[in-house]
Parts: structure tokens; sequence; C-alpha cells
């Protein structure tokens, strides 16, 4: 199963997305993750909080959609207000397109420990929300229970 998570810049919440979803599936699912306007590099405090926790940060990096028009993604998940209001490409065709909404850690202009906390959140939410996808065995759904299935685990946070 393949899972593709869009953000507008891809150097945030949709590299930690792609990070920890690797990390916790060991190969069930292969995630990526891109941007309509990538800003080129990964924002640095997402690294940082990713290797706190172990997580692998090779190989991420902040890319254009384009790059997957080959892909073919099971399902395809903003994370990001702007990119859930943006006109997928054409290439996602009938793929599943679901929304789960993160807050932006990289925009606070904060202390230290504020920006480890709110970076802390939504890898917290990431997590439990890939722990639950998971506990569901997605690779054997139909791509209508894939897409209920991601839908209503957003709506539990």
């Amino acid at each position: 199963m393949k899972l593709l998570f869009i953000c507008t810049h891809n150097r945030c919440r949709s590299i930690l997305s792609e990070a920890i979803t690797n990390h916790l599936a060991q190969g069930r699912i292969t995630a990526y993750s891109a941007g309509s306007q990538p800003a080129g590099q990964v924002h640095p405090l997402s690294l940082k909080y990713l290797e706190a926790r172990g997580i692998s940060t090779a190989g991420l990096k902040s890319q254009s959609w384009d790059v997957f028009s080959d892909v073919e993604p099971d399902a395809v998940i903003t994370v990001c207000d702007n990119a859930a209001n943006e006109s997928c490409p054409v290439w996602f065709g009938n793929t599943v397109k679901v929304h789960w909404g993160l807050p932006d850690p990289s925009k606070l202009d904060a202390p230290e420990e504020v920006l480890e906390s709110a970076f802390n959140s939504v890898m917290d939410t990431i997590e439990g929300r890939i722990r639950k996808l998971l506990a569901l065995a997605p690779e054997r759904m139909s791509p209508s229970e894939l897409q209920a299935a991601l839908e209503s685990i957003a709506k539990e946070d």
C-alpha cells in the first residue's frame, strides 16, 4: 500500500507524516510526501525532532507532487488547509483523497521549549493516526473502505 502526504510547501507536516508512517509501518505501507509549491528544503526542526525520536530522516526532501505521477498511491492525504483546497493533479484520478488537518509548528515564532512541544504534539497526532490505520489492516481494504477508515481516523482526535 502507498500513501502520499501533501502539504503546500512539503517542509514540515507532510515530511513528518512520511517519516513517521514509514517508521511505524515497517514495509506494510510505503509513504511519500510532496507539495504543490515545495519550499525546496525540509525545515531543520522537522529533521531534529524526527531524529530525537529515533526516526530515520534519510532521503527526506521537499519536492513537487509532479515527481509522483508514476507512483499511483492508494491514498492521497492532505495535511494542511491550503493543500486541502487546491486542485489535485489529474493523474491522481480516482485515488482516495482525504484531509488530515494538522497545525504547522514550523510557523511558530517561539522559544525552543514551545517549538519542541508543538512539534511533539503534531508528531504524536500523526503517530496515533498511523497506529490506528495499521490496526485496521488497510492493505486488505477496498478503496471505499480505505476512504471511510482514513476519514474516521481524522475525526477521532
